[in-house]
């Protein structure tokens, strides 16, 4: 027996050992406690989305059609070594050229009894090598002597109809030689024929090609294009950005009368708007004037409209019959607007009756009086819907004070009873004005499903509106608005810019205007959301602290929200401006005019060299714009 089993043998296990082995045998496996249980279900975890994902990456490579086997296709690196090559000869310049024609007599096929006697080569100047007579189909070996050195043009084959029939092209070494071997025409004939070579050498200095013209006159057109378009798009997102900046629209209150009110009353006041401003554009259409009586009438309504304002709105301190009753400063408030609109009117005609006499006396520069003119006619075609907006604001502060007034001074069981007129009468104006906008686009007839039964239903609901709320309860209109507002900020901005350019190539015609239009809505979704996003961030003690003062929330913005926001407003306009550089590039392959359109014709034409030169351009103006924008932004923050 060995030493070490001779010792197990006297071992007797002791107390502490017993102890030891319960300890053991109670402490739970390494598979039982709770870390190791996460340890290993964050593996699985791991293990089960890698899965996933090489499945859905498998997947996609399905869907998306991955063929590695035509990377080695010849016939595709051919393709594409020729259009990389045409892409890094962009046809933006040329030289004028020393052409060079040589040809050479064959015969085809050789005559019987032997080959004619054809001309001596005359070996003074440029001359070509080649066998005198030869098969149709077969191949012959041509050679070049005393060519232009590193002249490169094509070989061709002229029958005795004069078509020149392409062989191959040809290039010269530096002593002006060349050997090629190509393979005759199948154009049997007793005439003699001919091989003629065309070699073609640059001379002079290079100036602008045709296409390099059209692209410098192309790409012009899309910087102001895009310069037009932000310009339209700020100055109407600006306004637009306050009502969808939530915190300055959750404090807009108003009660449940107010609320009704402004919804029967503003349409009203947006035709009225729109009427009065028909009626009053009759003054300067019926009359033959002048630019001289344009101004007159200018001068004259324009004044007469400021002293219209100075008796609406007195300065502080002045006490006057007008001051002291609040329908005649609403009739001298009224009488001011419509002389504005006429002073606009008059303003309109004479600068387009200015600019239609200046362009032809203006020579080079008849674009300034056809601008002129042009911003006459702006005038004009937007006086009528700002009169009608001018119209729905008189009636929407009209209405919303009609309705505090009914709130504070009716009865709670009178104030409920109108409150359920109103609500229905709102709802049905509401639900009508949807469904006579469905109606148009739809093109539907029925009138009871047009009006009746949708009003109907607009009035169940303003029922149901009026039974949940308190009599004199504040709605939250402004989070209304702005609910509104980012809705359709969202739907504008999610449709690109390619398709709005459709419906207004459409609307405006082919070209740039259609692609101002469209670069310039899509501007105002844009933009208005980064404007809007911006107020939200601001701080709110200025916004207090002018508040606190007693003024109202126009005054607020402009001395509280406006100084805070007009560096990042003028960092936003030029990175917009930037943007829309580049989105000009494209929206011209639907029609909006600028380089795109150009690139678009030259790509369809497989025309790859100018399409380079389009490419190469836009690459500068963006890249310019871009150190453009970024030193405007350090100026200016």
């Amino acid at each position: 027996m060995s030493r070490l089993t001779r010792s197990f043998a006297k071992w007797e296990p002791t107390s502490s050992t017993y102890s030891l082995l319960i300890l053991s045998a109670s402490r739970p496996s390494r598979l039982q406690t709770p870390g190791y249980l996460s340890v290993m279900k964050r593996s699985l975890s791991i293990a089960l989305a890698v899965i996933v994902g090489l499945v859905i990456f498998a997947y996609g490579f399905t869907v998306t059609d991955v063929n590695l086997e035509e990377l080695g296709s010849e016939t595709r690196q051919a393709a594409l070594t020729r259009i990389l090559r045409a892409l890094a000869q962009p046809d933006f310049v040329e030289w004028e050229q020393d052409e060079i024609l040589v040809q050479r007599p064959i015969l085809v096929p050789c005559p019987e009894g032997g080959a004619l006697a054809l001309p001596a080569v005359d070996t003074s100047g440029p001359y070509m090598v080649a066998p005198p007579c030869a098969a149709p189909g077969s191949e012959i070996t041509v050679e070049g002597y005393n060519f232009a050195p590193h002249s490169t043009g094509p070989l061709n084959f002229i029958p005795p109809s004069g078509v020149s029939l392409q062989l191959g092209n040809i290039e010269t070494d530096g002593a002006g030689y060349f050997q090629t071997t190509v393979e005759v025409r199948d154009r049997p004939n007793e005439d003699v024929q001919y091989l003629r070579a065309i070699t073609r050498t640059n001379v002079g200095w290079p100036a602008l090609s045709r296409n390099g013209e059209d692209t410098i006159d192309k790409i012009i057109e899309t910087v102001f294009m895009a310069l037009l378009a932000t310009t339209l798009g700020t100055l109407l997102a600006i306004p637009i950005s306050f009502f969808a900046a939530q915190n300055l629209m959750r404090p807009v209150t108003s009660p449940l009368p107010s609320v009704a009110l402004i919804i029967i009353g503003v349409p009203v006041g947006v035709w009225l708007g729109a009427q009065a401003a028909n009626l009053i554009s009759m003054v300067p259409t019926s009359m033959s004037l002048g630019p001289l009586a344009y101004v007159g009438g200018f001068v004259v309504s324009g004044g007469l409209a400021f002293g219209a304002l100075r008796m609406a709105l007195p300065p502080p301190g002045t006490t006057s019959a007008i001051n002291r009753s609040r329908w005649l400063q609403l009739f001298a408030l009224l009488a001011a607007v419509a002389l504005v609109v006429l002073a606009l009117y008059f303003l309109s005609d004479f600068l387009d009756t200015l600019g239609a006499l200046l362009a032809p006396l203006l020579g080079p520069f008849f674009f300034l009086g056809e601008f002129v003119s042009e911003i006459g006619q702006i005038f004009r075609l937007i006086l009528v819907p700002v009169c009608g907006l001018i119209g729905g604001g008189v009636l929407w502060s009209v209405m919303s004070s009609a309705g505090q007034w009914i709130v504070e001074r009716v009865s709670p069981e009178t104030g409920k009873m109108v409150n359920f007129v109103l609500a229905a009468t709102a709802g049905a104006v509401l639900f009508g004005l949807i469904a006579l906008g469905l109606a148009w686009i739809y093109q539907l007839t029925n009138t009871t499903a047009v009006l009746l039964w949708p009003a109907l239903a607009g009035a169940l609901a303003g029922l149901a509106v009026a039974a949940r709320v308190r009599y004199n309860a504040s709605l939250p209109i402004g989070l209304t608005i702005y609910g509104v507002s980012r809705t359709v900020l969202n739907a504008l901005r999610s449709v690109e810019a390619l398709i709005m350019v459709i419906v207004f190539a459409v609307w405006v015609g082919i070209g740039p205007f259609a692609g101002v239009l469209a670069l310039g809505l899509h501007t105002v979704a844009a933009l208005a959301k980064l404007y809007s996003e911006q107020v939200e961030g601001i701080s709110n003690g200025p916004i207090e602290a002018v508040m606190a003062t007693g003024a109202n929330r126009l005054q607020m913005i402009v001395y509280a929200v406006i100084p805070q926001i007009i560096p990042p407003y003028i960092s936003f306009t030029m990175y917009r401006w930037d943007i829309n550089v580049r989105m000009s590039t494209i929206i011209g392959f639907a029609g909006g005019g600028g380089i795109g359109f150009l690139l678009q014709q030259n790509i369809n034409l497989l025309n790859y060299r100018a399409a380079s030169a389009q490419i190469i351009a836009i690459a500068i103006v963006v890249s310019l714009m871009d150190y453009l924008s970024s030193a405007l932004r350090q100026r200016t923050l």
